[in-house]
C-alpha cells in the first residue's frame, strides 16, 4: 500500500476511534456534568470536533473530586478519627444557629458555629503578611500552610525563609501549594526546603496516573495554622503583586481574617483532608483548642468539588435569599450562574440594598469579558454595580445584613464548582460593624457602573462577551 494510502487509512482509523469516544463521552457529560450550560457545550463540541473536545474533555471535564470524596465519607480511618475527636471537642463551644442561613451553612459547610473566637480583619498586603510573619516566628509546634500560589520573588523568598528558619528551630512544618497555580514555583525553591526539613506536597486532582493531569480542579484556599491556636485565610497568597509590587496593576485592594479560638481547630481539619489527599499521612496535631476572651461567633465553610451539592453556590444565593437590608458582595470576578442570578435580582426587587464591587482593571480577559453580560438584568431589578477604581481588586467578601464572610471563594462558576475554597463567617455585630466600614470605604473610592457600558459598545464586544461567557462552565 503506497504511503499516502497508507496514512489516508491511519487518519481515518483515528477519526473513527475520536468519533466513538467522543460519543461515550457524551453519555458521561450527559450524566454528570452539573450544569446545563457546561452540558450543552460538552455535547456540542465532542459530537462536532471530538478530535479537539476528547483530550479538552480528559483535562477539564470531570465535576467531582471521587478520591477526596471517599475520603471525606470516612474509607480513610486515621482521618475520621481525627475529624470525629475535633467534633467532639468543639461541643463545649458549639452554639446551634437560631436562623434559617445559619442552618443551612452549618450543614453545608459540615462544621458548627462556635463562640470563643477572635477574628480580627486585615486589610490589604503589608498589614496581612506583617501579622502572618510574626505569627510564623512564634511557632513552637508545627505549621500549616497552604496556598494557591506561591512565587519565588521577594516576598515569596521572605516567606520561604520565614518557613526555613522555624523548621530549623526544631517546628514541623507542612507546606501545601497547589501545582497549577504555583505551576512555576522552581525545584530549587522547594529542595531549599527539603534541605530544612520542611514537609511539601503538591496538591493535584489525583494520585493515581490515569488521572493526573486533571486540570480542572484547583485547591484555592490560603491557609495558615500556628500550634493550632492561631489562624489566616482569605485573598491573599505569596507573591509581591500583593503589595502592590506589579506595575500592571498597581496598587492590590485585598482582604485576609486572622483567627483565634475554636475555629481554628475547624481550619485545621479542612487542613489536614488536603494534605491527606496530597500526601497520604495524617499528621499528629493539637486539637485541645481554647476560647478567646473577644468570644466572637464563627463558623468556617470549606467548599469544594468534593461536596455533594454546589456548596458555595447554595451559601451565596441563601444568604441573597435570607437578606433584608443589605447584601454587599466583593469578588475579583462576577460571573453568577442563573440560580445566584435569580436569587441577587429577587432580593433587590425586595428592596435589599444589593451591591456588587467588581475591579475596574481585568486579571483575567474571559472572566472580565463576561461580567459585562449580567450588567443589564442586574440593573434592571436595582442591583447596583461598582468598579473599584484604586488598583486591582482581588478581596473575596460578602456582607448580609450583619451576617460577615471573608475567605477565598469568588463570585463565579470555579469557586462554585471547581476549586476549593474556604471562608469564615460571622453573625458578631462588631465584626460586621468593622466589615461594612472598610466596604463603605471601598464604595467611596469606586464607580457606580451604568448598563450603557455594554449595550452601546460595539457589536464586535458585546459579541466577544457573550462568547466569553459560554466559557464559563470552564473558566
Amino acid at each position: 500500500m503506497p504511503h499516502q494510502e497508507l496514512f489516508a487509512a491511519v487518519l481515518a482509523g483515528a477519526l473513527l476511534i475520536f468519533h466513538i469516544v467522543g460519543f461515550l463521552l457524551v453519555i458521561h457529560a450527559l450524566m454528570h456534568v452539573r450544569t446545563s450550560q457546561g452540558t450543552i457545550a460538552w455535547i456540542v463540541s465532542l459530537l462536532a470536533a471530538p478530535w479537539l473536545a476528547v483530550p479538552m474533555y480528559y483535562f477539564t471535564g470531570k465535576s467531582r473530586f471521587s478520591g477526596y470524596v471517599r475520603a471525606r465519607r470516612g474509607e480513610d480511618a486515621a482521618l475520621r478519627k481525627v475529624a470525629d475527636d475535633m467534633h467532639r471537642r468543639l461541643r463545649h463551644y458549639e452554639i446551634k444557629p437560631d436562623d434559617a442561613f445559619g442552618r443551612a451553612a452549618e450543614f453545608l459547610g459540615g462544621l458548627p458555629f462556635t463562640r470563643g473566637n477572635e477574628l480580627t480583619l486585615l486589610i490589604d498586603g503589608e498589614e496581612t503578611f506583617e501579622a502572618m510573619f510574626e505569627a510564623i516566628a512564634s511557632a513552637e509546634k508545627y505549621l500549616l500552610v497552604n496556598f494557591f500560589i506561591v512565587k519565588n520573588d521577594r516576598v515569596g523568598q521572605r516567606f520561604q525563609q520565614a518557613l526555613i528558619d522555624r523548621a530549623k528551630a526544631g517546628v514541623k512544618v507542612y507546606f501545601l501549594y497547589d501545582e497549577i497555580g504555583s505551576n512555576k514555583l522552581s525545584r530549587s525553591y522547594l529542595k531549599e526546603m527539603e534541605a530544612a526539613g520542611i514537609f511539601h506536597a503538591s496538591f493535584g486532582s489525583n494520585r493515581h496516573w490515569v488521572s493526573r493531569v486533571q486540570l480542572n480542579f484547583r485547591n484555592h484556599r490560603k491557609i495558615v495554622v500556628v500550634d493550632g491556636k492561631e489562624a489566616f485565610i482569605g485573598g491573599i497568597n505569596v507573591g509581591d503583586e500583593y503589595l502592590g509590587r506589579d506595575q500592571r496593576f498597581g496598587a492590590w485592594r485585598d482582604t485576609h481574617l486572622k483567627l483565634k479560638g475554636p475555629s481554628v481547630q475547624a481550619i485545621q481539619l479542612v487542613f489536614l483532608e488536603d494534605w491527606n489527599w496530597a500526601a497520604d499521612e495524617v499528621p499528629d496535631l493539637d486539637w485541645s483548642g481554647q476560647a478567646e476572651s473577644a468570644d466572637q461567633m464563627a463558623a468556617v465553610i470549606p467548599t469544594g468539588p468534593a461536596d455533594p451539592v454546589d456548596s458555595w453556590q447554595l451559601v451565596v444565593a441563601e444568604m441573597a435569599n435570607t437578606a433584608r437590608e443589605r447584601l454587599w458582595i466583593a469578588s475579583p470576578y462576577f460571573v453568577p450562574d442563573d440560580g445566584v442570578m435569580t436569587a441577587l435580582q429577587t432580593a433587590a426587587i425586595r428592596g435589599v440594598d444589593v451591591r456588587i464591587l467588581i475591579p475596574e482593571k481585568p486579571d483575567h480577559l474571559l472572566v472580565w469579558l463576561s461580567a459585562f453580560t449580567y450588567f443589564e438584568p442586574a440593573i434592571a431589578c436595582g442591583i447596583k454595580l461598582f468598579r473599584y477604581t484604586r488598583g486591582f481588586l482581588h478581596q473575596k467578601v460578602v456582607l448580609s445584613d450583619q451576617l460577615a464572610c471573608v475567605g477565598t471563594a469568588n463570585l463565579d462558576n470555579r469557586s462554585f464548582r471547581l476549586n476549593f475554597e474556604i471562608s469564615a463567617l460571622s453573625p458578631d455585630p462588631a465584626f460586621a460593624d468593622e466589615v461594612a466600614h472598610m466596604l463603605e470605604l471601598d464604595f467611596s473610592q469606586s464607580r457606580e457602573v451604568k448598563v450603557e457600558e455594554f449595550t452601546e459598545r460595539s457589536f464586535g464586544f458585546r459579541l466577544a462577551c457573550r462568547a466569553a461567557r459560554l466559557m464559563a462552565p470552564v473558566q
